[in-house]
Formats: structure tokens, C-alpha cells, sequence
């Protein structure tokens, strides 16, 4: 195996094959980590500013001195390893839908989010977050109905580009209605999405909640040597 490249997990899921890949990138001369799945690339440790300005953004709206989140996909880590920054995060809940994912971290693979899986505020729980949000449990079946102070989501490239079809029933006034069910009140929905800021979500997002914004995140592309942007929106029960 050369070392500038290098497999470091592989799984067979529903959805495809999954797989997690370190190479080494002359541009910005470090080990770069990528999760593909199938031939489709899904996240990239050289893009990871938006992942962390979804916590950032998500959790600066929240009100509350013991907050309890759900982070809504874990891939690299970011999103789950800048909310615990914030000292108010009491509890952690990571929804991931591959146990590949959650044993890369398990295994500390992943150098910028090591620790994450042994942090005491963290439970890493392999589910599928679309079914949890719109079901009659929720995200606890332990305490069927629990409510959380924050619902942070990376999952989907974005409301119209879907990676697996029954996800698209979620981004509608139905599906958001059902999750707003799990947040406290006052409590905030922040999602990620790869795409510029799209009227029709936000206009469906103003159906459920309020203080409707879509944030573009802008940020240098190393690969373009331009700039790139993703988009954060924030909506609160």
C-alpha cells in the first residue's frame, strides 16, 4: 500500500458501499480523510468549515445552560466535535446510520475528532435519523417523546439531492412537523446542505417554525483555488 494512500475502512450498506480513505495531497501537503460512498463523494477533511459553522450557528441561537443535542449524521466528526466546545452541552446524541462510522471513530481513525467517541457527554447511537425524527418514539426510545434544546443535521447533500429517496419525505411540511415535536420549546433546527439557499425549503420551513435563516458559509477551496460556499439554515420551535 503506497503511503500516500491508504483504505482505512470498508462496509456493504443498504444504501451502498461505504468507505473511508487517507491520501496524502501534495496542494495542501497533509493526509486529507474522505468518506465515499459507493463512487460518490460525501465529505472531505478539506472542507470542513460549514460542518463546524452548523454547530456554531445552531448552538448560538439556543438558549439554556444545559443543553442536550442531537447531531443528525457523524461522518468525520466536526459538527459533533465543535458542539462539545460549547461548555453548555450537557448531552451529546449522535444518530449515524452506518456502524462502519461509528467504529471508525470507536477506533480513533479519524486524527481531528480522537476522543470524540469516549467523551463522557457522548453516546454515538447507530440508527437511522429520518425514521427517529418522524416516529412516534423519537430519538430515545428509552423515554419514548424526549425532547432536545437543539437538532443539528448533516446527512443529505441537500433538501433536493437526497442520498437515499425515502429521506425526501422528511424536507416536507409533514416530515419537519414531526420532528419539531422533539425540540424544546425555543429550542433550534440547523441543517447543512450543499446547495445555495433555496425559497421553497425556507417557505416550508416558515410552515413549521420561526425566525426562519438560510446562511451562506463561505470558505477557501483548495482544490479551485477559489472560494466555495455551502449553506447553514436555522429555524427555532
Amino acid at each position: 500500500m503506497s503511503a500516500r494512500f491508504e483504505e482505512l475502512g470498508w462496509r456493504l450498506t443498504p444504501m451502498g458501499e461505504i468507505s473511508l480513505r487517507r491520501r496524502f495531497d501534495p496542494g495542501v501537503r497533509s493526509d486529507v480523510y474522505e468518506v465515499k460512498l459507493g463512487d460518490e463523494y460525501l465529505m472531505s477533511s478539506l472542507f470542513t468549515v460549514a460542518e463546524e459553522e452548523l454547530a456554531r450557528l445552531g448552538l448560538a441561537r439556543t438558549p439554556g445552560e444545559r443543553l442536550d443535542v442531537i447531531v443528525g449524521g457523524l461522518g468525520l466528526g466536526y459538527t459533533a466535535r465543535t458542539a462539545l466546545a460549547d461548555p453548555r452541552v450537557r448531552t451529546l446524541t449522535v444518530i449515524e446510520y452506518s456502524d462502519a462510522v461509528i467504529d471508525w471513530h470507536e477506533r480513533d481513525l479519524l486524527p481531528d475528532a480522537a476522543g470524540l467517541a469516549g467523551d463522557e457527554r457522548v453516546a454515538l447511537v447507530c440508527a437511522d435519523f429520518f425514521a427517529a425524527a418522524v416516529g412516534a418514539v423519537g430519538f430515545d426510545p428509552a423515554l419514548p417523546g424526549r425532547t432536545y434544546d437543539a437538532v443539528l443535521l448533516d446527512i443529505d447533500h441537500s433538501p433536493r439531492h437526497v442520498l437515499h429517496q425515502p429521506h425526501a419525505a422528511f424536507y416536507t411540511r409533514a416530515g419537519l412537523r414531526a420532528l419539531s415535536a422533539y425540540l424544546a420549546p425555543g429550542g433550534t433546527f440547523a441543517l447543512w446542505s450543499d446547495d445555495p439557499p433555496d425559497d421553497e425549503f425556507r417557505a416550508i420551513l416558515d410552515t413549521v417554525f420561526t425566525d426562519i435563516e438560510a446562511r451562506q458559509v463561505f470558505f477557501d477551496n483548495p482544490l479551485t483555488r477559489g472560494r466555495s460556499s455551502n449553506t447553514i439554515y436555522l429555524a427555532t420551535k
